[in-house]
Parts: structure tokens; sequence; C-alpha cells
């Protein structure tokens, strides 16, 4: 039986600045035969279409990016600060050169329509994607941001629904 409880979004109590900036999270996609998971600090949450969104950002050079090409959809995997080293792994070693599975001890779940995420999370999103589009040096405004963040590598932005939030506790 899972630890698991399903809630809304709205039901949400943890903070997302801290869940995403400084917490940290896991972007998984793929299927239960074979997916990628890497550590993500940028994104958010919010609303689109009147539906409760999430927005994260992977470069095309990420592994992950095949499997968010690929896939409708994606969970977004938050941890309390034990798992530090696990998300530190995932976002320092690819998934082409190491099973991140293996290496972090992470302890793989299936949704009920076999969307990869981990036991060991305290909170997680399952995202369905709505909008995706990569972003460009042209239309970022802010200038100085494409001389510290960019070398010609520009994130795509996926902007996906919310359509189940699994909780542990008071998340």
């Amino acid at each position: 039986m899972s630890a698991f409880k399903e809630i809304t979004p709205k039901e949400i109590k943890s903070n997302p600045f801290e869940l995403i900036g400084d917490e940290w999270a896991l972007v998984t996609s793929g299927t239960k035969e074979k997916f990628n998971t890497m550590t993500v600090s940028w994104g958010g949450v919010g609303i689109m279409w009147g539906k409760p969104v999430t927005f994260a950002f992977i470069r095309p050079q990420r592994y992950t990016f095949e499997f968010m090409e690929k896939n409708d959809c994606f969970t977004m995997s938050f941890f309390d600060e034990s798992m530090r080293d696990a998300l530190k792994f995932c976002g320092s070693k690819s998934g082409r050169d190491y099973d991140k599975v293996k290496e972090t001890g992470l302890t793989p779940a299936f949704t009920e329509d076999g969307i990869p995420y981990f036991e060991e999370a305290k909170l997680v999103l399952v995202c369905k994607k709505m909008y995706a589009q990569f972003l460009t040096e042209e239309n970022i405004i802010d200038n100085e941001q494409v001389q510290k963040w960019y070398n010609g590598d520009y994130h795509k932005m996926y902007v996906s629904e919310i359509v189940k939030v699994l909780a542990k506790s008071d998340n």
C-alpha cells in the first residue's frame, strides 16, 4: 500500500519557491520499461487556461529531454533534505552513462498510467504537457540573463497541467 494520498493542487501546503528553488525536484519522464530523471531548480506553478499548471525548463542536451519529447506526461518529485546527495547526483550525471536508480538507491514507482516517480518523494506532481517552446535570445528582455545563463543552448519550457498530486504528511 502506498504511503501517498491524493490531494488537489490547492491543498499543497509547501512553498513552491522553496520546493523548486531551494529543495529542488526530480523531473522524470518515460515508461515502466525505460525512463530518465534529472534534477531541476528552475520552474514554477500557477494557473493557465483555467487549469493548475507547472512549468519546467529542460536543455535539449539533457538525456531527459528525449523522454520529455516522446511522452505526454512526466512527474516532478520533491524530497526532504535526506535525499540531497541523490538530487546532486541526478543533476550532475547523465542517465546515458549511469543507472541513476542503482547509483542513488531511489525506488521507482508508477502511476496507474505507468508514469514514473519515486517512493522516497514527499510530494509528486503528475503533469500532462499543454504547451512547449524554446526560449530564444531575442525574446529574453533582460540581456544580462543571456550572458549569465546561456551560450546558445537555450532551454525548452514545458507548461503542463497538474493532473494529480500525491503527498505524504503535511505537503
